[in-house]
């Protein structure tokens, strides 16, 4: 929300939060980031030439987007207009740009317009802002939780730098929370007491989030007990009351949720088992659906395991059954044991190879016309038109093969998508198709000549 002299969106003076209350005064002040604010490192050396520039902060919510927004604009003396994606539409964002002329023409300042979850944007209204950032009326600061890669168009993101923000380390947190309990702002005239200990505490269930932490301090300190001297001291007590049954940040439709399902697939992949029971750990325990994760565990079972072993795809379908059956958390269990068994299974993505390549060639190729011989012949007019004529039938055939026959049309003959890997079942499988192949390309029989 904008402060005194800026802004479409007001706050009210007569309370704030405990996060609102803190915020840093300078980038001295501020907390995390450290891979963008060190020394010779991109922003860095922004604020170092005071060179402000339109930007992206892309990153997960509480890690200090609107602070640092605010401390930019702090730092190079603009005036500072914020917006929500979420309230605002292009009625707002014209009066947001008639601000920032009115600003220039009355003190000479520019203007930062900082817009918070700018994904939530559509396309044109996106498109608003786009020529004047490039007239320099406004420096353009956008915020999102989402990769800008898919949420922003690419003419707003070849105008503004993206920087990739962090979530901030438990170390971090403990410096928020150490930072906000001796700023004057906090409890004006009172000392709040808490152990370093009840401090870590909070820094762990914050799972990155300053304003969490700061939240979770602040509901603290409200459970708390004011001494006869003024001051409040935080006990353990209050502290598990705010934490009860505290969930993980756990985005179900955001990135988050799409970088933790990764890292579970690639740790089966990877065949380490342990990593993969940690991952899926960590998705149940932030409230992910287990019949969700249930139903990728097929898909790791056909991607990565195939025919190297086929009973990977059983013992995933019977995971699923029996978790769609017992239900959470009884079936977790059998979810657990699943992924433990494919990540120890012998890998193979042959057939998800060959079937890519295969609908790669079908998607990109014209349509061929089934051979004569491969067609049904049902009527006398058929068999008249040579459908069916010379097929082979290979129970007929020595060991049931038709050697030298081809089932392909005739322009992709002797086409091959499948290549076994020297793996699991697959070795055999390799064995008995290289068998096969070489009688096909040895066969005096061969279809096409």
């Amino acid at each position: 929300m904008a402060d005194g002299d800026s802004g479409l969106l007001t706050e009210s003076k007569a309370y704030q939060p405990l996060a609102a209350r803190v915020r840093p005064k300078d980038i001295g002040g501020y907390v995390g980031q450290k891979h963008l604010l060190s020394q010779g490192r991109p922003l860095h050396s922004a604020l170092e030439k005071q060179a402000l520039h339109s930007m992206i902060l892309w990153g997960p919510p509480g890690v200090g987007k609107t602070t640092f927004a605010r401390l930019l604009a702090d730092q190079f003396d603009t005036h500072f207009i914020t917006l929500s994606a979420v309230l605002s539409g292009v009625k707002d964002i014209r009066l947001a740009i008639e601000q920032a002329k009115m600003a220039r023409l009355q003190s000479g300042r520019d203007t930062l317009l900082f817009v918070d979850e700018v994904h939530r944007f559509n396309k044109s209204q996106q498109d608003a802002f786009l020529p004047y950032v490039e007239d320099g009326t406004i420096v353009f600061i956008g915020a999102t939780t989402e990769n800008p890669s898919f949420e922003l168009n690419n003419a707003l993101l070849s105008r503004a730098r993206t920087y990739v923000l962090k979530k901030l380390s438990q170390a971090e947190l403990q410096e928020v929370v150490n930072k906000a309990l001796v700023h004057p702002d906090a409890y004006p005239g009172r000392e709040v007491v808490i152990s370093a200990e009840l401090v870590s505490v909070l820094a762990r269930t914050a799972d990155g989030d300053a304003r969490r932490v700061l939240n979770l301090l602040e509901l603290a300190i409200d459970l708390s007990i004011q001494s006869e001297d003024g001051n409040i001291v935080v006990e353990s007590s209050a502290i598990e009351e705010v934490i009860q049954g505290s969930l993980k940040r756990f985005d179900k439709g955001g990135d988050l949720f799409y970088e933790q399902i990764s890292a579970l697939h690639k740790s089966v992949r990877g065949s380490d088992p342990d990593a993969s029971l940690y991952w899926f750990v960590r998705m149940i325990d932030a409230g992910c659906d287990p019949l969700y994760i249930a139903r990728r565990v097929v898909r790791m079972a056909s991607e990565d395991i195939g025919n190297a072993d086929p009973r990977a795809l059983t013992v995933a379908l019977g995971a699923w059954d029996v978790q769609s059956r017992l239900g959470t958390p009884e079936g977790e269990l059998s979810l657990a044991q699943a992924l433990v068994y494919l990540a120890m299974a012998p890998k193979s993505n042959a057939v998800y190879t060959a079937f890519k390549r295969c609908r790669a060639l079908v998607q990109d190729g014209e349509d061929l016309d089934v051979p004569m011989h491969l067609r049904n012949a049902p009527t006398k007019l058929m068999k008249e038109q040579g459908m069916g004529i010379d097929y082979r039938y290979a129970h007929d055939e020595p060991n049931a093969f038709a050697a030298g026959e081809s089932y392909f049309p005739e322009e992709l003959e002797g086409t091959e998508f499948y290549h076994p890997v020297e793996r699991g079942l697959e070795i055999k499988i390799s064995e008995k198709l290289r068998q096969l192949r070489f009688a096909n390309a040895s066969s005096e029989r061969k279809r096409y000549l």
